[in-house]
């Protein structure tokens, strides 16, 4: 059996039901565009937690063949979620997307269309509006100056946007090994050590519904000096 053209890793942490909303919207869009992709449902949870994500995945995917399931106990955050689920991917390109319903469906089918066109190695969507908290925005901006600053000549306007789609060869150069929020930048810092061939889209942030936003000022604070160590890192590389 040939791989799938695309695999898509949403991030379902604490999503809920929110999760099945979601992948409603997401099936219809992906059998539109192709007859050969595959979905992985990263669910995994905190023990001891009342998370109702593991099962509300796992029906999703009873349900449907091209469907799969990643729902463990956590041992990191954000970005082992993202390995675990990369980990589980097997189409000839990746997308990667948050499930909490703030990004559309579609940017990911529009940023499919132009990785093919432009033979890219990542694209990746840009924010240019946004209903989303002034907390969260302001955020934003300061992470993509600092990263713009630290990182210069890497042509990129909204580091932590998704959906990322990266293709399978781009993908297996990538050495990730973050656990936490950082994971975007990751991504973005070793694309540009590699010169791999980035186009960004613009696309519309949602707000966030049914639940407060996971970043917080630790977390906040973690990312910056991440960035900076990673700077000096690639120094040596």
């Amino acid at each position: 059996m040939n791989n799938p053209r695309l695999s898509v890793v949403v991030l379902c942490y604490r999503a809920g039901n929110a999760a099945n909303r979601f992948v409603k919207d997401l099936v219809p869009c992906l059998e539109k565009e192709m007859d050969s992709w595959e979905i992985i449902l990263v669910g995994n949870y905190l023990e001891g937690t009342d998370d109702i994500t593991p099962q509300v995945v796992r029906e999703i995917a009873e349900g449907n063949a091209r469907i799969k399931t990643v729902a463990r106990v956590k041992k990191g955050m954000m970005g082992w979620d993202v390995r675990s689920g990369f980990a589980e991917a097997t189409g000839d390109v990746i997308a990667l997307i948050d499930g909490d319903g703030q990004m559309n469906c579609s940017d990911i089918v529009r940023a499919y269309r132009v990785l093919r066109k432009h033979s890219c190695d990542i694209v990746k969507t840009y924010r240019i509006e946004r209903h989303d908290s002034s907390y969260r925005f302001f955020i934003s901006k300061v992470y993509n100056l600092v990263f713009k600053v630290l990182f210069g000549g890497l042509k990129v306007r909204d580091v932590n946007s998704k959906p990322k789609l990266i293709t399978r060869a781009a993908y297996n150069k990538l050495q990730l090994k973050s656990n936490d929020w950082f994971v975007d930048a990751e991504i973005m810092i070793q694309g540009r050590r590699f010169k791999f061939k980035i186009i960004e889209i613009p696309c519309i942030f949602y707000d966030l519904k049914g639940r407060r936003s996971f970043v917080r000022v630790p977390a906040i604070l973690e990312f910056v000096r991440n960035l900076i160590v990673a700077r000096i890192k690639e120094f040596f590389k």
